[in-house]
């Protein structure tokens, strides 16, 4: 087993003896008074763009990129926010070995042609900078790349001896990182993770002897037999690459593991924007697995961390032009869990009914609000959800996504909103413009594979602060308590991933199960704390610690202790709220069965509140605990005004 943990031991002896902590041996609960997930780079909003991959695959060339490009501006959604264009694999010719230098492709990109030198990219990028976009770039992890692995046609791939094709970013990364950023221009770089999983010593080309073997790192069907700290040392290795070859700080840096190695925990702190599945393909299955894979990890992403459940499939299969319902729920759920927006069409091709799915301007501004709260979910099934955001402006966003292909009637609920039930609430519909509104309970109509998105206005059940389950993209699980990962069960298992139905099915591959969770515990059971039920709080393991942006808000609120869903009726847990790494409040010890205990903490002037649940206990998993109705508050609320809530409404 490579996998490395901390040692559940190692929690139990934390929570009884914090003091004598092993020399060099950190406590991994103590509070730090920081933030820790990823600010690096420049991705304060979800990435917008294009990329050549989903188009084109390693066919690619400099007319079919600047093409597309152009398609960009011409359309108008660059202006909208597509910026990004990104070059994906299929661009390199070779590396030198002489010097480690990479050699593009250059009869496919005529213009890095330079006399008496290696081509360049950078009169390339001049031009999309020169356009008002920026550019991006493709690598690997390891030596060689995805296509090299899984690609069977050769006629795109590096060319030379085994050592010329290796092209990837190992052993290369501050020369590579230094061409693609200083030399070349480039602002962007997805990094893929094919060349150190693809390349075992029983893989058929490395057998054959065209590729030399790389020991894999990661392991998709098992997160035990990874060794997730050799990797997050990569990805290190290439941040710190990209924070000196970019003073300016303008880089986004996309981890593409696929999630793997349970990156759906750790990638909000290594990068900007982290792949939470495999690929997606043009399919409404393949759609749900990589939506699931991110739906509800709403707080495992942040203002310059983002979780990425891969590129829009928007204009091929079922989300073609002949699918518009389809194709406008693509965008729409993307858009309501702030998964970065990169077009994958070929866009010099792209019909105007397309061209207005992505650039609806209302369902755009959902994923660049400027507050980066990731949608929660208020409803859960299999077949309808309900998914409702918190904006900036105070107002909601809330999506009812029909995930199945028959024709729904939904109630649509104040409770959902945390609005107040005896107020109007006003619903926008972003789609259509059209307006309404409701009292208590509003019934919706949807279509098959239909979702709707409104924007929405009412009273708020707490009226002056937030939950913290409303606002996601300020709570950072710094510690989740999870000390086994494993896999998440209720991620939707697609017929037609990779294998198709060749295999014996999908299996749950990707891990995260048992991760902290806005409004429920972790393992998906009720808020419920000695048979008391809470609709709102967060739900989290044992021997955990969240770190908790505060926004001015004066007072803390909560009810704490173990959930009902406790497997362990044993072990106490301890609750302690610190501020800006000060001790604020601690509980009593509370077991299983015990009466929740509430908290209100003074946290004026706090930036950085965290809230740790410690306990002597190996395995934090059968000790789930809650902070339930847990709030920050200020003793008053301010009044909100917006344009989409004028006139012209209707009662439902």
């Amino acid at each position: 087993m490579t996998t490395r943990f901390l040692a559940p031991a190692t929690f139990a002896l934390l929570a009884m003896f914090p003091v004598f902590l092993a020399a060099g041996q950190s406590d991994p609960l103590a509070p730090t008074g920081r933030w820790s997930a990823y600010t690096g780079g420049r991705a304060p909003t979800p990435p917008m763009g294009w990329s050549s991959w989903n188009a084109f695959a390693t066919d690619i060339d400099e007319d079919k990129i600047l093409g597309s490009a152009q398609a960009l501006v011409d359309s108008g959604l660059a202006r909208k926010g597509y910026r990004y264009v990104n070059i994906d694999d299929g661009w390199w010719l070779q590396r030198r070995t002489s010097d480690g230098q990479l050699v593009i492709r250059s009869t496919r990109f005529p213009s890095t042609v330079r006399e008496g030198g290696l081509p360049s990219f950078r009169p390339f990028t001049d031009r999309l900078h020169a356009m008002g976009l920026k550019a991006g770039i493709y690598s690997d992890l390891g030596r060689n790349t995805c296509s090299q692995a899984y690609s069977p046609d050769e006629s795109d791939l590096p060319k030379g001896s085994v050592e010329e094709r290796e092209v990837g970013l190992y052993g290369h990364i501050e020369q590579d990182i230094s061409l693609f950023f200083s030399e070349w221009g480039f602002d962007f770089i997805k990094v893929d993770g094919c060349g150190v999983r693809a390349y075992a010593a029983n893989s058929e080309k490395v057998i054959s002897g065209a590729y030399r073997e790389f020991k894999p790192l990661l392991d998709m069907e098992s997160v035990a037999r990874s060794d997730i700290p050799a990797v997050q040392s990569l990805f290190r290795q290439i941040d710190a690459a990209l924070i000196r070859n970019n003073p300016d700080g303008d880089f986004v840096l996309s981890l593409c593991i696929w999630g793997a190695g349970n990156v759906r925990a750790w990638g909000k702190d290594f990068g900007n924007i982290s792949r939470t599945s495999d690929d997606i393909n043009p399919t409404w299955g393949r759609l749900l697995t990589n939506f699931d894979s991110a739906a509800r990890r709403a707080l495992y992403a942040h203002p310059g961390s983002w979780n990425d459940p891969d590129m829009l499939f928007i204009g091929k299969g079922d989300f073609a032009a002949g699918h518009l319902t389809e194709a406008r729920s693509h965008l729409s759920m993307w858009a309501m869990i702030n998964a970065p927006l990169m077009i994958g069409m070929d866009l010099r091709t792209a019909p105007q009914a397309l061209l207005d799915v992505f650039g609806n301007e209302e369902v755009i501004a959902l994923n660049q609000d400027p507050a980066g709260h990731q949608a929660v979910v208020a409803f859960d099934s299999g077949e309808v959800q309900i998914f409702v955001k918190t904006l900036s402006t105070g107002d909601k966003a809330v999506a009812i996504f029909n995930r199945s292909a028959a024709a729904l009637e939904v109630d649509l609920t104040a409770a959902h909103l945390k609005f107040r039930d005896d107020r109007d609430v006003a619903l926008v519909d972003l789609w259509n413009g059209r307006k309404q509104s409701f009292r208590k309970q509003a019934k919706l109509q949807l279509e098959g594979h239909q979702t709707l998105v409104f924007k929405a206005r009412g009273a708020r059940v707490l009226a002056d602060g937030l939950y913290l389950s409303e606002q996601p993209g300020n709570v950072n699980p710094a510690v989740d308590g999870v000390v086994w990962p494993a896999p998440d069960p209720t991620i939707h298992r697609s017929a037609f991933g990779w294998q198709g139905t060749r295999s014996s099915g999908e299996r749950p591959i990707y891990a995260g199960w048992g991760g902290a969770q806005p409004d429920s515990a972790p393992y998906g059971e009720a808020l419920r704390i000695s048979g008391r039920k809470f609709e709102t709080g967060i739900g989290v393991l044992a021997n955990s610690r969240l770190e908790v942006r505060n926004q001015g808000y004066r007072r803390f609120t909560a009810t704490v202790g173990v959930n009902d869903s406790a497997r362990d009726d044993r072990h106490a847990a301890t609750f302690v709220v610190y501020g800006d790494g000060k001790v604020l409040a601690t509980s009593r010890p509370l077991k299983w069965g015990d009466e929740g205990q509430r908290m209100s903490v003074d946290v004026s002037g706090v930036k950085i509140i965290e809230l740790v649940a410690r306990a002597a206990i190996d395995d934090p998993a059968s000790l789930p605990v809650s902070w339930a109705e847990a709030a920050l508050v200020s003793g008053s609320a301010a009044a909100q005004t917006s344009q989409y809530f004028d006139h012209g409404m209707t009662s439902s």
